[in-house]
């Protein structure tokens, strides 16, 4: 019996359909993963209430389309990231706590900029105020191995849209494609941007353009786009292509908004002056929903290309909101309560952030962990999900993965310590839990340690979330234990520590004034 070419083509075909099939399931069982990282963003700052009963600051944003993420999927109450961006930053792409890599404070956009304001008792320590570095030998930096490289290495389309400020400009970590990213897309050396307004070209305004300018969206320039909607259409355009070779990709979607500047999104703005707000909190408002609506935008796009069951979306803030007044309206450090304080400080205000996790058919829909976590378990956590090695890691990994969690929300460990660590002086004003602190948490106590004076704050969380009732006095072996453990901790990694103007010496570890 003879067999044409056109029987052999369709036999070869047939014995290797199957094969074909399995190895396309097989790769789309690969979750993509999108970090959708909010700047500034409070524990408050949505009509998604993370704690126990809806507030009035609940009441007063409208983010529904967290609310959305919220039922599809699981709440962490108690995430934690650091008090300022840059540390929190390079926690998530190094898997390291900020005291052990040493980038305690924001990066200046200039390079060997030493952030630090001028302070009466203290010189600055020896933090690594260059950031993040991919490669070895560069002042002032740690040298570190980012798990969005690793992503790559394993197969993974590794997208950046928005703020990096992982490293200072002329420095290798300053350029997200240094760090593992196919795709960047305005990351750069600064923490903010110049403007949100595309008729303002979002700061590229010759003979007016700064540090804080925004790069790569000239498309924009001119029209009436405002800086969260075109970083949201050109990160929609960026995962095109994977979606389409069934190639799994991470998106790292870190929004400037809601950064200083306030300046107005007229699609929302004009709404929330209507219900009473002054024009600074009208603003701010604004830019929540903004974001929120860029959120929404994203779930909507991944659903009509059948990709959002195979995509793992987790939402998380760098650090608590603002609330210094100015640049916020009304009485300092209450924009966050029932927390205490904000961006900058030690206190939950300044740590404690909204995250939520989607991964449909793995987290189950409306669920809530009260576990803690941290910024640096994102690293363990992401490989995890993608099934990558920690292979050829620089670095030590402080992170713990976060994964079970996903199938167990009611898992608690209270033996696990956190660790915050701020031996700078982050802005001029003194205020709650600001500039030269140092706090842990062990299941619901926190202790607070000022290095000005070697005094001590004690917290129950649990029954004392606003932090109001200190109880070092009474509970005095309990300080002992976490001050101890904090110290050793510190002096494992060789955390920096401010130098004494008087003496020439660092300032004390918490055990040493015990």
């Amino acid at each position: 019996m003879m067999i044409n070419a056109k029987q052999l083509i369709y036999g070869i075909l047939c014995v290797l359909g199957p094969t074909l099939s399995y190895a396309q399931q097989h790769e789309e069982k690969r979750p993509n993963i999108i970090v959708f990282l909010v700047d500034d963003m409070g524990w408050q700052d949505t009509s998604e209430p993370f704690w126990t009963e809806k507030t009035p600051l609940n009441k007063k944003y409208h983010t529904p389309n967290m609310e959305r993420l919220a039922r599809e999927g699981m709440k962490f109450t108690n995430a934690y990231a650091t008090p300022v961006c840059t540390p929190s930053r390079v926690s998530m792409l190094t898997g390291m706590n900020a005291a052990h890599h040493g980038v305690t404070n924001w990066t200046s956009p200039k390079a060997n900029n030493n952030t630090d304001n001028p302070d009466d008792q203290f010189l600055p320590g020896n933090w690594n105020y260059n950031g993040l570095s991919p490669v070895a030998g560069v002042p002032h930096t740690v040298y570190a191995t980012p798990f969005p490289q690793l992503l790559k290495n394993a197969g993974y389309f590794t997208v950046h849209v928005g703020k990096a400020h992982w490293g200072s400009a002329g420095t290798p970590g300053a350029n997200p494609y240094n760090l593992g990213f196919i795709v960047n897309i305005s990351g750069h050396a600064a923490g903010h941007p110049q403007s949100y307004l595309g008729q303002e070209n979002y700061g590229n305004i010759p003979g007016k353009s700064t540090w804080q300018a925004v790069p790569d969206l000239e498309e924009y320039h001119g029209r009436d786009t405002f800086l969260t909607e075109a970083l949201t259409l050109e990160a929609i355009k960026a995962i095109e292509q994977p979606i389409k070779d069934r190639q799994p990709f991470y998106l790292n979607i870190a929004h400037y908004a809601v950064h200083v500047p306030f300046n107005k999104d007229e699609r929302f703005y004009r709404k929330y002056v209507d219900t009473g707000l002054d024009e600074t909190e009208a603003q701010y408002a604004a830019l929540l929903e903004g974001m929120d609506k860029s959120l929404g935008d994203l779930m909507d796009y991944l659903k009509e290309k059948k990709v959002d069951e195979n995509t793992v979306i987790i939402f998380m803030s760098d650090n608590g909101g603002l609330s210094l007044a100015p640049p916020r309206s009304g009485k300092a450090h209450t924009q966050n309560l029932p927390l205490r304080a904000g961006k900058g400080s030690l206190y939950e205000g300044g740590i404690r952030e909204p995250m939520i996790v989607k991964w449909k058919g793995k987290v189950k829909a409306g669920t809530v962990t009260e576990q803690y976590v941290m910024i640096e378990d994102y690293f363990p956590t992401i490989l995890e999900i993608a099934g990558v090695q920690q292979q050829n890691v620089m670095q030590k990994i402080d992170g713990m993965s976060f994964a079970p969690l996903l199938k167990n929300p009611a898992s608690i460990d209270s033996s696990r310590t956190l660790i915050w660590h701020s031996p700078n002086k982050w802005t001029n004003q003194d205020g709650p839990g600001i500039n030269y602190k140092s706090a842990i948490r062990k299941g619901d106590w926190k202790l607070l340690y000022n290095m000005r004076d070697g005094s001590y704050e004690l917290y129950n969380l649990k029954n004392d979330i606003g932090e109001q009732y200190n109880l070092a006095e009474q509970k005095t072996e309990k300080v002992k234990e976490l001050a101890r453990q904090l110290s050793k901790q510190l002096r494992d990694w060789n955390a920096p520590m401010p130098i004494l103007k008087s003496s020439g010496q660092a300032a004390a570890m918490p055990d040493v004034t015990l």
